[in-house]
């Protein structure tokens, strides 16, 4: 397929969509969208371009993204594009959407408490680190919906998460790091 068909045939739209699917490679339940990391998504004359964000900067399902990525896009016959990676502004779990939340407390992880990162006409900008809740609570457990919950370890089975368990229930289940 030559450039100019690639950019006329594909909206950022149509692009999103497709992108849209891509599970996260650590936690399938969520897409990439889902969890914030797709950015965003240009087209030009040229390729199109997609825009990723890591969780963490050392995150190491990057890689597998990125060639999930590419798998999606050829596989719609999109042969000009690339995939960018950017770390500023720092990625914020401010950014997975309410359906993520709710396919994280599905899947048995309890998502990220509000860091308060602002948006500005719907763009990312620049969070401020809080590491605790706002209102100083501990989450919720995603099996019983308690909130009576203790931290185990700050080092869950990815770097992104935390090991805590249920007082009322007493499973354990892992939470998103709010960033």
């Amino acid at each position: 397929m030559d450039t100019e068909m690639t950019t006329q045939l594909y909206s950022k739209d149509a692009v999103r969509k497709l992108l849209s699917a891509v599970p996260d490679p650590e936690i399938p339940v969520v897409s990439i969208e889902e969890l914030g990391i797709l950015r965003e998504i240009n087209i030009n004359a040229e390729q199109v371009e997609v825009v990723i964000t890591p969780t963490y900067s050392g995150c190491p399902a990057m890689y597998a993204i990125e060639q999930d990525i590419c798998g999606a896009l050829q596989q719609a016959g999109i042969t000009q594009f690339s995939v960018r990676t950017v770390l500023s502004p720092a990625w914020s779990s401010d950014w997975i959407t309410e359906e993520g939340k709710d396919k994280l407390r599905a899947y048995g992880i309890a998502p990220p408490h509000a860091v308060g990162s602002e948006t500005k006409a719907g763009q990312p900008q620049a969070l401020r680190f809080m590491r605790k809740a706002v209102n100083g609570s501990t989450p919720v457990c995603p099996h019983c919906s308690s909130g009576q919950t203790e931290l185990l370890s700050e080092f869950g089975s990815t770097s992104c998460k935390a090991l805590y368990r249920c007082l009322a229930c007493k499973e354990p289940f892992d939470y998103f790091k709010p960033y």
